[in-house]
């Protein structure tokens, strides 16, 4: 409790300097319009990430966290830093148009794509039971560059006001539409596409034993090198390639790239499904889950037709009861799976014991709802449950 209250003042502590600098920077009135232009995309951003994550939903403390960070922390450290460095170089060699781009190109993906990246970090070491894979890092990854982009695209667009306010354009025609039309509508993604390349690296790591030290340090700095090879390019791209050069990286690489990484992490999403496939009947066999539950629960339509059942049936608080089973049950699947890994570490025992009495503890609700959800999907031929279930046999009713 007091290294999170530590934590929360911490960012409350950057937050309050952060958008401070930002407003000295545009003003009231274009850090006004900035905030509300800047918070279009972040809804939208969020809960595709969140969607992404409705396998094993990562706990809210973290990604607000994440959140948190990349839209105070980071940025804090991204807008001191940059602006030091380009000055140096400028004061060094007297142009400061070079010294711009070179801020730009190279600068400005070292800091940004590494003060992002302690987030991560930070989730990957002190948060490691809800750090387990591939889309755990990507999740993370997510929310963190989506806050860093919030904050700097409030920073973009209020100066983009501000000029267009100081030389009297408005319209289509303005420096802000532009401005909005590019970070906005065309690249609201730009910033978690870089990072979540560092929350790949992160996530694959997680899934080697500790043992295997040097390949746990060696895949987060590799997606983190990729992330500020990828930032750079993108930054780079009218200097590299001309006016146009924009235009090309976006069609050519950034599109690509985004669509690439959505079907690959959408893919992987799909394997954790049959993951709890494989993991859960051994758990049936043992009379912990009744034998349609485990296929029930590898199914994301069965699992929202089993809280929807619970709700109809039962009511709201049986709802979060089936949806707190499904978590549990999801995590007791992965736990599992690490230990035949070796990745489950010395806790295993006392993880699993404590995971399955949180089931048997919602099992009186969880089984029947579960249940009904398979056999509405066809993914087994069960009668339907009634409110007399017997949750250790699915074919008869209890006495």
């Amino acid at each position: 409790m007091v290294r999170a209250g530590a934590v929360c003042l911490l960012l409350a502590l950057c937050a309050l300097v952060i958008l401070a600098l930002v407003r000295e920077q545009t003003g009231t009135p274009g850090f006004l319009v900035g905030l509300g232009l800047a918070t279009l995309p972040v809804p939208l951003l969020l809960a595709a990430f969140r969607w992404l994550d409705r396998v094993e939903p990562g706990p809210w403390r973290n990604l607000l966290f994440a959140f948190g960070w990349g839209a105070f922390a980071a940025a804090l450290v991204a807008i001191l830093a940059n602006s030091f460095a380009t000055r140096w170089i400028a004061t060094a060699t007297a142009d400061p148009a070079s010294a711009d781009t070179l801020g730009a190109t190279v600068i400005a993906p070292v800091v940004e794509e590494s003060a992002k990246a302690a987030a991560i970090l930070l989730i990957f070491l002190f948060r490691r039971r809800d750090f387990n894979g591939v889309v755990d890092g990507v999740v993370v990854a997510g929310f963190t560059a989506t806050g860093f982009a919030f904050t700097e695209n409030i920073l973009y667009l209020g100066n983009a006001f501000g000029e267009d306010q100081a030389f009297g354009t408005s319209g289509l025609g303005s420096v802000t539409a532009a401005t909005f039309f590019v970070r906005i509508v065309m690249s609201p993604f730009a910033h978690p596409l870089f990072t979540v390349l560092t929350g790949i690296g992160f996530g694959i790591a997680a899934l080697w034993p500790r043992r295997r030290r040097i390949r746990r340090v060696l895949l987060p700095l590799l997606g983190l090198l990729l992330a500020m090879g990828m930032h750079a390019l993108w930054n780079g791209s009218t200097t590299l390639f001309g006016p146009w050069g924009f235009y090309a990286v976006y069609a050519a690489f950034m599109v690509p790239a985004f669509g690439l990484l959505t079907w690959w992490t959408i893919w992987t999403r799909q394997r954790e499904l049959r993951t709890i496939a494989a993991q859960l009947p051994a758990y049936a066999v043992a009379g912990w889950l009744t034998q349609p539950e485990p296929r029930a629960l590898s199914s994301m339509r069965a699992r929202t037709l089993a809280r929807d059942f619970a709700r109809r049936t039962y009511g709201r608080p049986a709802a979060h009861a089936v949806s707190e089973y499904e978590t549990y049950a999801t995590s007791l699947a992965f736990l599992r799976h690490r230990a035949h890994r070796g990745t489950a570490g010395p806790d295993f025992v006392a993880r699993e014991r404590e995971l399955l009495h949180r089931l048997w503890a919602r099992r009186e609700v969880a089984a029947p709802s579960l249940t009904y959800a398979a056999r509405a999907t066809g993914r087994v031929a069960v009668p339907p449950p009634h409110r007399d279930y017997d949750v250790f046999n699915p074919y008869r009713a209890a006495p």
